[in-house]
């Protein structure tokens, strides 16, 4: 159960008016009055001899009773409760007494004897009610009505728990704004998926996504469509921005601008500047062999580098200090809306959704430590730089292994922030793996089922070989790896390694010992993974024969000393 305490506002009767019209709203239907403060109020959609001027002066009297001068500018007090999707209907009844108890929570009707506001709750559709209140007392005084929303929250924990509905997880207050009714309302009409505060959310998130100064952010954010003002100092210097969509429009047909703290806590500008802060003076130099803002390699190398960084954060979130977790989570996100914003279109949707649903990940009261974080940060900037994937060939076969890494960065994310007790944090972060699995399963369908048909065509001395090779390497997996479809790809992708140069025992038990393998539906296709981009190896291998590779000599000379490296750290253990 979800309240939802709005700013207060002036205008009694234009907020009835809203609750009570059926012909703009489909989902307004027999709107009527569940309580009220007296139990008595005159309901206008109920009784047809009541109307909505009637129940405003009745709501309005302890308002109206007080001097012009002492009258509150803003007396009209506004909530939504919502039942989840999954409840039962709630009777008129039910919901009258879950009214009840939010306006005696808030201290808009404390009871008891105490002087209460006047109050009505409304429902107009069966999934929730909306309660107003104006905000003078009947004795005159103002209602102590002070973290109203958090108090509304509390109850409905224990409403929930009395009525058996759907236990929603508490917050701790770090959730972006929620979209208000009315906002929810416009998108509808306007035919928009989104309503337009979450849709700049996401515009901006993207935009600021491995930025490197204000120039560059402000530039993304332009090319994006969006407008944008910009508030300066006497001095000249910027204390803030608001941006609008063209076409989300008020009354007066002027742009809604929404300010980058109203969007997330984030993404306001003192936060923003905070990220670019931490980073390196020479971070925004153009990398060698690269030509203006384009990252080296393209598309394919930038996926490879962010798979490198996404398995040194995973680490990092394990066993580093929180204040550095906490960053690297935060960077996680950037680098999931830079790769949502340059996937192939086949996986972009779902990419897009785990970006969207981590948002609310990447935040906590834990602070996070920023300049720790750079080479997430880096990745975020190379895969913007780097341009959109194709979708197929290296390209396709370098973004699975990318989300293959990214989904064990998330994860960690989520058993991380368990384990801090942030419960809403770690069920998006459960949430947003659920879509990069999607995701993985899309890009990676293609080059593994490459890998898995050179795998079924090698010979049988050389599968054996591979399978000895497996058992003395990873004796407590080898059996479930064997059982597994992808084992045949990593059985290829062995052979590969081994035609390059490499130990492939050392390589996979270097692979194995890297943490991460229990929470995979398939221990092969990680492996695969991880072997080819810790031996350079090509992640596409559909142009290859049957039992040839052809990896370049600079792959081999680097995968030669991964494995080098790979055996000395086993001499060390």
């Amino acid at each position: 159960m979800i309240p939802s305490v709005n700013n207060t506002g002036s205008k009694t009767f234009g907020l009835l008016k809203y609750l009570y019209d059926t012909g703009k709203y489909e989902d307004h239907t027999d709107p009527h009055l569940v309580a009220s403060f007296d139990g008595m109020a005159p309901d206008p959609g109920r009784n047809p001899n009541a109307t909505l001027e009637d129940l405003q002066q009745l709501l309005d009297q302890p308002v109206m009773a007080l001097p012009k001068h002492a009258r509150p500018a803003k007396h009209v007090w506004h909530t939504s409760v919502r039942a989840t999707a999954d409840d039962r209907i709630l009777s008129d009844e039910e919901w009258g007494e879950i009214a009840r108890r939010i306006v005696a929570a808030t201290g808009i009707d404390p009871g008891d004897g105490q002087p209460g506001c006047r109050w009505a709750a409304v429902r107009h559709a069966d999934d929730h009610i909306h309660i107003v209140a104006t905000l003078v007392c009947e004795d005159g005084s103002r209602p102590d009505d002070f973290r109203s929303g958090k108090r509304a929250q509390a109850e409905c924990r224990l409403i929930e728990k009395e009525l058996g509905l759907h236990q929603v997880t508490p917050g701790d207050g770090t959730a972006a704004q929620r979209p208000t009714s009315a906002e929810r309302h416009k998108a509808e009409r306007q035919g928009r998926e989104r309503t337009a505060r979450e849709e700049l959310r996401e515009s901006v998130r993207r935009a600021v996504a491995g930025a490197t100064g204000e120039e560059e952010f402000f530039d993304r954010l332009a090319a994006a469509g969006l407008l944008i003002r910009k508030r300066f100092a006497p001095s000249g210097d910027l204390l803030g921005y608001k941006v609008a969509l063209p076409d989300d429009r008020n009354k007066d047909n002027e742009p809604v601008f929404y300010p980058g703290a109203r969007l997330a806590p984030d993404l306001s500008w003192p936060r923003i500047r905070e990220r670019w802060s931490a980073d390196r003076p020479d971070q925004d130099a153009v990398p060698a062999g690269a030509t203006g803002r384009t990252a080296p390699g393209g598309p394919s190398a930038a996926r490879r580098r962010t798979a490198a960084a996404a398995w040194q954060a995973v680490l990092v979130i394990e066993y580093g200090d929180d204040a550095v977790a906490a960053a690297y989570i935060a960077s996680a996100g950037e680098v999931l809306d830079a790769l949502a914003k340059t996937s192939a279109a086949y996986t972009r949707t779902q990419l897009r959704e785990a970006a969207f649903i981590f948002e609310r990940a990447s935040r906590s009261h834990v602070r996070a430590e920023r300049g720790h974080d750079r080479a997430l940060r880096q990745a975020a900037r190379d895969l913007v730089r780097g341009g959109p994937a194709l979708g197929r060939g290296e390209d396709g076969a370098t973004t699975a292994m990318a989300i293959d890494m990214l989904f064990f960065v998330i994860t960690a994310a989520s058993h991380w922030h368990a384990k801090k007790g942030h419960a809403q944090q770690a069920a998006a972060a459960r949430k947003a793996a659920e879509h990069l699995r999607l995701a993985y399963q899309l890009a990676a369908a293609q080059p593994l089922g490459a890998l898995y048909q050179r795998g079924r065509h090698l010979g049988r001395p050389l599968l054996q070989r591979q399978t000895t090779v497996l058992r003395e390497a990873l004796p407590e997996l080898a059996e479930q790896i064997l059982a597994e479809p992808g084992w045949y790809a990593l059985a290829a992708t062995l052979t590969d390694a081994e035609t390059a140069g490499h130990d492939p025992a050392v390589l996979l038990a270097d692979a194995a010992a890297r943490r991460e393998l229990g929470t995979a539906e398939s221990v092969s296709d990680v492996l695969v993974w991880r072997l080819r981009r810790a031996a350079g190896l090509p992640a596409d291998t559909s142009t290859m024969g049957s039992g040839a590779s052809q990896t370049d000599e600079s792959g081999r000379r680097a995968g030669r000393q991964a494995s080098r490296k790979s055996g000395s750290r086993r001499g060390r253990r």
